[in-house]
């Protein structure tokens, strides 16, 4: 058996209808997974289940549109996967949010408390969610998808730095509680991704152009290349890795 199956396992993917968390569910489909598809609306939803079924077989991937700024929602999206498949083996934290972009003195409180509430709230909220049926099974990979942000300043998304800084401590202190029953928890810190949500700081050539100019690999990630990362952390690859964040960056950090 490869280090890196997933046959038998099910993963719940937010945001995953695009960008690094489509990428993750398909390469986890791709390894044997059974993946729930899940953001803010159906259709896009819809296309990439419809996408991985006709790939690699009908009942391979589901769809469940959950708005992380709702609790309810996102019990919804658990009760949904837990119905389909019976457990959740893999749970990947990746939708976020940043509606402002600038340097913090000009943020707005709604503003500031809507990153924070969607990129870390969120995010325990979900986690608890999943949690108790994983410590139950003694089994089980969280993984949160922060970002090179969090390990330092910027002018211009700031706010959403500070939220980054603050998954990788919740990676770190659910990695202490929930060690002892085998649920690892790890983040993965992307650098510059070609998606949309990053698009205000590679579309423009000038700022791409800067962004890379001192990237050892001169130029920034695409989505696929952040999706190893999650298959390593949610298979018997990483089955000694917790609390940990794996910096993909292309070596801008260093």
């Amino acid at each position: 058996m490869s280090l890196f199956d997933l046959n038998g396992k099910v993963a719940v993917i937010t945001g995953s209808s695009r960008g690094i968390g489509r990428a993750i569910a398909e390469r986890m489909a791709e390894q044997g997974a059974k993946v729930v598809i899940s953001s803010r609306k159906l259709g896009p939803c819809e296309e990439v289940v419809n996408a991985i079924n006709a790939r690699y077989g009908e009942g391979r991937a589901i769809a469940v549109p959950a708005n992380i700024s709702s609790k309810d929602e996102l019990k919804h999206l658990v009760d949904e996967a837990m119905q389909a498949f019976g457990k959740i083996d893999i749970l990947v934290c990746n939708a976020a949010s940043n509606p402002y972009y600038g340097p913090m003195a000009g943020i707005e409180d709604d503003q500031f408390r809507k990153i924070l509430e969607n990129n870390v709230i969120a995010n325990h909220w979900l986690i608890q969610m999943v949690a108790p049926q994983m410590v139950g099974r003694k089994d089980g990979a969280i993984i949160i998808v922060s970002s090179i942000g969090g390990l330092r300043g910027s002018p211009v998304i700031g706010a959403y730095n500070v939220s980054k800084a603050a998954d990788f401590q919740l990676a770190r202190n659910l990695a202490v509680e929930f060690g002892p029953h085998n649920v690892r928890v790890n983040c993965i810190a992307p650098g510059l991704i070609r998606t949309d949500f990053a698009r205000a700081l590679w579309e423009n050539p000038d700022t791409l152009k800067r962004a890379t100019s001192t990237t050892p690999l001169r130029r920034i990630g695409e989505p696929d290349e952040i999706a190893g990362a999650a298959v390593y952390l949610a298979s018997a690859a990483g089955s000694f890795m917790t609390g940990q964040s794996i910096v993909v960056d292309g070596g801008a950090t260093i």
